[in-house]
């Protein structure tokens, strides 16, 4: 059973599959880790983000990378939507992707293209969403939370950019997967917006049965 995650920064989209994994047993794999990895690297190189052959040449990291906790910050994020632009850059993490996909058992996978790209045939589809300014404030206490001094203004900036660019990039544009749901957490609590999600899927999964 493959099951996609997929939405916009800080629509809650990683909160939800970690739950859906837990919920159906299956492993979650945060697709965007692997885009902050590249643009970590990137910087880490001394790189341009902006030019396709610094990108490419940092899409072959190191999984220990992986755990680096810088990935979670914001630049890196910023950093993450910038590399995503390069064509060459995603298709060379796809098969990284797909091979996740693919394993015996099933898995559950959140990003901006899996329902479209990654896994087109996945069994159950959501597309997580909230509005901007939901989105904004959940980033300004999550830096707050961390010790940091957040600015609302550029982090509503930040996120519209960053919108912007995943939206309208020619290449695996982030949009809503034919099949997918529709999740709205922009007034649902954490709890709420997971069962929401369950009942989404299992949905799909008792439609997919009848057919």
């Amino acid at each position: 059973m493959i099951i996609a995650v997929d939405g916009p920064a800080a629509s809650g989209k990683g909160t939800i599959a970690k739950a859906l994994g837990r919920h159906y047993g299956l492993p979650v794999l945060d697709t965007g880790l692997l885009y902050r990895a590249v643009g970590l690297s990137v910087l880490k190189a001394g790189g341009d983000p902006d030019q396709e052959t610094d990108a490419l040449a940092a899409a072959g990291f190191d999984d220990a990378i992986l755990a680096d906790p810088a990935l979670r910050s914001e630049a890196v994020g910023s950093l993450a939507s910038r590399v995503s632009v390069h064509q060459s850059v995603r298709d060379a993490l796809v098969q990284r992707q797909r091979d996740f996909a693919t394993q015996p058992g099933g898995a559950i996978l959140d990003g901006r293209d899996i329902g479209t790209v990654i896994a087109p045939d996945a069994d159950a589809k959501i597309f997580v969403t909230a509005s901007v300014h939901v989105r904004a404030e959940r980033r300004f206490k999550d830096a707050l939370s961390q010790g940091g001094h957040p600015d609302m203004d550029s982090l509503i900036a930040d996120i519209q950019a960053r919108d912007t660019r995943d939206m309208s990039r020619d290449h695996a544009p982030l949009k809503v997967a034919q099949g997918a749901d529709l999740l709205d957490t922009s007034d649902l609590t954490i709890d709420a917006a997971v069962q929401r999600a369950i009942a989404l899927v299992d949905a799909q999964l008792e439609g997919r049965s009848r057919s």
